[in-house]
């Protein structure tokens, strides 16, 4: 009985100090490595915080570029996917549905141009990024609903565009939100 008590303090005395351990190395690591220190990013239109940048939001006004579709509905206590396989006849509706909007509200766009993720949902279904190819179909769109040249829009766009790491790791991104941001301060709309 005496080993058992022994055995049962020192369980919990190696689980108290590793996971101490373990939640410093990481907070530690968040201070010194990550941008921000370690806090969420928070983007800011005319001194009010409009939202975090590394979370999804809905953008459905023409002057606005729209984020990828959330299984969540852009809730980031819900953060998932739909779980719905490819061949799930409620998924395909949904992404048919999707296209069809596209098409109505980008009628210079042909089907074959719209990307697979402006029509499917994230895995977290909170992806705050599109790629530069899914900006640059909305391009027109939103020059138009702005009343600027597309050339305009396209600058902002590249300028908003993050780069792989070292050119390496990951694909070239651009945040929604940042962009958004970024539009309403350059230029004004209704």
């Amino acid at each position: 009985m005496k080993n058992l008590i022994k055995s049962l303090r020192l369980t919990l005395a190696f689980c108290i100090v590793l996971s101490g351990l373990y939640i410093g190395i990481l907070w530690l690591f968040g201070q010194v490595f990550s941008p921000g220190d370690g806090n969420a990013e928070t983007v800011t239109l005319n001194g009010k915080v409009v939202g975090a940048a590394n979370v999804g939001q809905q953008f459905t006004r023409d002057i606005y570029f729209w984020s990828r579709p959330s299984a969540a509905d852009y809730r980031a206590d819900a953060s998932a996917g739909s779980n719905m396989g490819p061949t799930n006849p409620t998924h395909l509706n949904t992404v048919e549905a999707r296209i069809d909007t596209l098409l109505a509200r980008h009628p210079y766009l042909r089907r074959a141009d719209i990307p697979a993720e402006m029509v499917t949902a994230s895995a977290s279904g909170l992806d705050p990024h599109i790629t530069p190819r899914c900006a640059a179909i909305q391009i027109k769109r939103v020059a138009d609903a702005r009343g600027i040249s597309e050339e305009a829009v396209r600058k902002i766009v590249e300028e908003q565009t993050e780069q792989p790491l070292w050119g390496l790791f990951g694909t070239a991104k651009v945040n929604v939100l940042k962009l958004n941001v970024t539009l309403d301060q350059s230029t004004r709309h209704e």
